[in-house]
């Protein structure tokens, strides 16, 4: 599981520009059933994604197709987390025994 951050770069006047671009690359996000949630990062700072059933290595090529990461609206960190203990709302995320 990843938690993927964007936060807002010295660039975010392209953010009107590429806005469309972004959305429709969240949108291949949860096609693909990469996604689990998108949203804002408060107060304004950027935005925040929950990701699984992915490769690292596939996520981190995917987050850097973002129109947003690619114009330096943002810059992508992934976080990778292995689950330890799980609400069972979040089993889905538990790996293979």
């Amino acid at each position: 599981m990843f938690v993927v951050t964007l936060t807002f770069s010295h660039n975010t006047a392209r953010a009107a520009d590429l806005m469309e671009g972004h959305k429709a690359w969240i949108q291949r996000g949860f096609d693909r059933g990469i996604f689990l949630m998108v949203g804002s990062l408060q107060p304004d700072r950027g935005g925040g994604i929950l990701a699984h059933n992915v490769a690292r290595e596939d996520l981190e090529a995917f987050v850097s197709e973002d129109p947003f990461v690619a114009g330096n609206v943002v810059t992508a960190d992934v976080l990778e987390i292995t689950p330890a203990r799980l609400d069972e709302r979040l089993e889905f995320g538990r790996l293979a025994e």
